[in-house]
């Protein structure tokens, strides 16, 4: 299912076992966080799975507002036993979560696989 949020901003939502996975494309930079991160949860809430796996490899940037916002989602999920998992964040975003000191609070799984089974090398983190 395609969900079109704004100008140039769309999801791609599927569902797996237990997780709905939501892939953002973006035309350039995110603007309104809030509306994406106020679908994300209209969108767990409907399918009642409030475990997201958001694939954000088209991203060019992540802005520090989408970050916080981010985290809030995942506060939010965490109070109906969900979560929220990133993966696929290019070198320039995962340096912008280290940068905010956001790495523990939202960590980047290299692949999708990884986010669903919430394993990744962490140890790549402290070392990039």
């Amino acid at each position: 299912m395609t969900v079109h949020v704004g100008d140039g901003l769309e999801m791609e939502v599927d569902r797996g076992p237990n997780w709905l996975i939501v892939k953002l494309r973006c035309d350039e930079r995110i603007d309104g966080a809030t509306q994406i991160v106020d679908e994300l949860w209209s969108i767990a809430s409907r399918h009642f799975i409030y475990r997201l796996v958001l694939e954000l490899e088209e991203l060019e940037s992540l802005p520090s507002g989408f970050m916080s916002q981010l985290v809030m989602l995942q506060e939010r999920l965490a109070q109906c036993d969900g979560a929220l998992r990133i993966c696929g964040l290019s070198p320039e975003c995962e340096e912008a979560l280290l940068n905010c000191q956001l790495e523990s609070a939202l960590p980047n799984h290299a692949t999708l696989e990884e986010a669903v089974m919430g394993s990744s090398d962490l140890s790549m983190l402290a070392h990039s």
